[in-house]
C-alpha cells in the first residue's frame, strides 16, 4: 500500500482545460490499487482531495497527531500527515480526481443506458402467446357463505369456519388480480346476506322502482318498514354514499373486515323501529342493468383475395390491437379474458342524485309523516343537497333535521341558493372525520352547516362512531319544534279566547 500511495503522490497534476482524459489513467489506477489494500486510507485521501477539510482544521489535526496507523487485513502502513509535501500533494491531485469523478458517473450512466435498452429490447420480444400458457386460476367463485367456508359470529364479525381467523385478502401470493376478484364475490355474497337481514330481522319490504316499471326493463328497489308510509309522527330516511354499497350498507369493507354493526345500517333501523320512526333505506347506487355483450362476428378476409386496407394503416391497426393487448394483460401475466357486458341504466334512477329525487316524489312527498329526518353519509350528502335545489320548499316544509357524516356536498359547486344555505345551518349537522373526540365542535370550512367530530379519522367509520350523537341530535330538534308549536297553538287559544271574552261583554 505505502509503494501505491508513494507513486500517487510523486504523479504531476493535471489541468483538465489541457489535457484530455486519458491523462487521469495513471490516477486512476493508482487509486484502485490503494482502494483494494486500505479502504480507510482511501477514504482519507479523497477527503482531503475533495477539498472537504479546511486548511486550519488540517493544520490542527497535524499537531495533535504527527503519525497515524492504518490497518487491513493485517498490514500495518504508516503515512505521514505532519509534512507539507503531503498536503500540496493532495491539493495538486484535487483536479484530476474531480474528472475522474466526472468521467466514472459518465461510465455508470452509460452502463445504465445500455442495460436498460437491452431491457426494453429483451421485453419486446416477449411472446404473449407463449404468456397466455400461464393463466391465472379461473374466476369461479362460491356463491355462498358456506361454501366460501365464512360465517357471521355471534358477534357480527366475519370468520372462517375451521380456523376462526379473519377474512384473508391475499389468498394467492403475486395475483393481486385474483384475489380481487375473489373480494368481489364474497361482496356480492355479502349483500345478499345483507338483504336477508333487512326482511327477516328489521321486517322490511321491497318497493321496486320504477313504480310503473314494464316487465322487459330494468328495475331497481328501496327498502320499507310496514309503517313507513302510514306512520303519523316520524319517518326516516337513510342514503349511503357512492361505490359498490347496496341498501342497508354503510361500508362492505367493514362488513368484511370489523363487523356487521359498523358496516351496515342495521343498528340505525332497529333503533328508529324502537324509537317509534318509520323507515326507508335508499338505494342509490345500483343505476343501471348490467348485461354481457352478444359476441361480434367479424367477416375474416379470403386468403385469395388481397386486403383493400393499405400496408401501413394494417401495421398501424396490428400496433394498436397489440398494445391493447399489452396493457390488458398486467405486468407479464395473462389474466383470463373477462365478459364484455354493457350498461343498460334504470329508468328515472341513472345516477344517486335522479334516484333520491324519485324516491323523494314518489315515497316520501306521499308519506304520512309530519316530521321527516333524513341521515346521509358521504356522496349521499351530495345528493340530498342536490334534492334542495331541484325541492327547496317541499324539503323545508316536510324535513325536521338532516345527519350528514362526512359528507362529500359543495355548496359552492351544486350552486345552492343562500336560502338553502341559511335552512342548512340551522337543520343541518355534519359529523365529520378528525382525531377530535365525538361532538367537538370544529371550524366550518363552508357557510352551510355545523360541522362536528365523528370520533374517528377514518372516513368509513363516521356513521358508526356517531350513531348515538345522531339520534340524540333528532331528538333534541324534535323537542325543540314541539315546544315552539305548543308554544303557538297556546298563544292561539289565549287570543281566540280573548276576542270571544270582548265579543261577549260587547253584546
Amino acid at each position: 500500500m505505502e509503494e501505491h500511495l508513494h507513486e500517487l503522490l510523486q504523479l504531476p497534476c493535471y489541468c483538465p482545460f489541457k489535457y484530455p482524459f486519458q491523462s487521469v489513467a495513471p490516477v486512476t489506477r493508482k487509486l484502485h490499487a490503494l482502494h483494494a489494500q486500505s479502504p480507510s486510507c482511501f477514504r482519507k485521501f479523497k477527503e482531503a482531495a475533495a477539498g472537504q477539510t479546511e486548511r486550519q482544521r488540517d493544520r490542527q489535526r497535524d499537531r495533535q497527531r504527527e503519525r497515524q496507523t492504518c490497518t487491513h487485513d493485517g498490514c500495518i502502513s504508516v503515512i505521514s500527515w505532519t509534512g507539507g509535501p503531503m498536503l500540496s500533494h493532495l491539493r495538486a491531485a484535487t483536479p484530476a480526481l474531480y474528472i475522474l469523478w466526472i468521467a466514472m458517473a459518465q461510465i455508470a450512466g452509460q452502463e445504465d443506458r445500455e442495460k436498460t435498452t437491452a431491457l426494453k429490447d429483451l421485453l419486446s420480444r416477449i411472446d404473449l402467446d407463449e404468456l397466455m400458457k400461464k393463466d391465472e386460476p379461473p374466476f369461479t367463485f362460491p356463491k355462498t357463505l358456506e361454501e366460501f367456508e365464512y360465517a357471521f359470529n355471534e358477534y357480527g364479525q366475519l370468520r372462517h369456519i375451521k380456523t376462526g381467523e379473519p377474512f384473508v385478502f391475499n389468498a394467492r401470493e403475486d395475483l393481486h388480480r385474483w384475489n380481487q376478484k375473489r373480494y368481489e364475490a364474497l361482496g356480492e355474497i355479502i349483500t345478499q346476506y345483507v338483504y336477508e337481514l333487512l326482511e327477516k330481522k328489521c321486517n322490511m319490504t321491497k318497493a321496486i322502482l320504477p313504480v310503473d316499471a314494464t316487465e322487459d326493463e330494468p328495475t331497481t328497489f328501496i327498502y320499507l318498514s310496514p309503517d313507513a308510509l302510514s306512520n303519523p309522527s316520524k319517518l326516516l330516511v337513510l342514503i349511503q354514499g357512492s361505490g359498490v354499497v347496496r341498501a342497508g350498507q354503510w361500508a362492505r369493507r367493514l362488513i368484511i373486515n370489523q363487523d356487521l354493526d359498523s358496516g351496515t345500517q342495521i343498528p340505525f333501523i332497529t333503533k328508529a323501529i324502537e324509537d317509534g320512526y318509520g323507515v326507508m333505506v335508499l338505494n342509490p347506487n345500483e343505476n343501471y342493468l348490467e348485461v354481457e355483450k352478444p359476441a361480434k362476428s367479424s367477416p375474416l378476409p379470403s386468403p385469395t383475395e388481397p386486403s383493400d386496407e393499405p400496408a401501413e394503416k394494417r401495421e398501424r391497426k396490428d400496433d394498436k390491437e397489440g398494445k391493447k393487448k399489452r396493457e390488458f394483460y398486467e405486468k407479464y401475466r395473462n389474466p383470463q379474458k373477462e365478459t364484455e357486458t354493457e350498461r343498460i341504466p334504470i329508468r328515472e334512477n341513472g345516477s344517486s342524485e335522479e334516484h333520491v329525487l324519485y324516491v323523494w316524489d314518489h315515497f316520501v312527498s306521499k308519506a304520512a309523516a309530519k316530521n321527516v329526518f333524513i341521515m346521509a353519509h358521504s356522496y349521499g350528502g351530495l345528493s340530498f343537497v342536490e334534492l334542495m335545489n331541484q325541492r327547496e320548499m317541499q324539503v323545508k316544509n316536510r324535513v325536521c333535521a338532516v345527519a350528514l357524516t362526512d359528507s362529500a356536498h359543495n355548496i359552492w359547486l351544486q350552486e345552492t341558493s343562500k336560502g338553502t344555505q341559511d335552512w342548512m345551518q340551522q337543520h343541518c349537522c355534519n359529523w365529520v372525520s378528525s382525531p377530535e373526540p365525538v361532538d367537538t365542535p370544529l371550524d366550518p370550512m363552508l357557510p352551510d352547516c355545523p360541522r362536528v367530530s365523528a370520533g374517528t379519522e377514518r372516513h368509513e367509520l363516521t356513521s358508526w362512531m356517531s350513531f348515538n350523537s345522531i339520534f340524540r341530535f333528532f331528538s333534541e330538534v324534535l323537542e325543540v319544534k314541539e315546544d315552539e308549536e305548543a308554544e303557538e297553538t297556546s298563544n292561539t287559544v289565549t287570543t281566540r279566547s280573548s276576542s270571544l271574552k270582548i265579543k261577549h261583554q260587547d253584546l
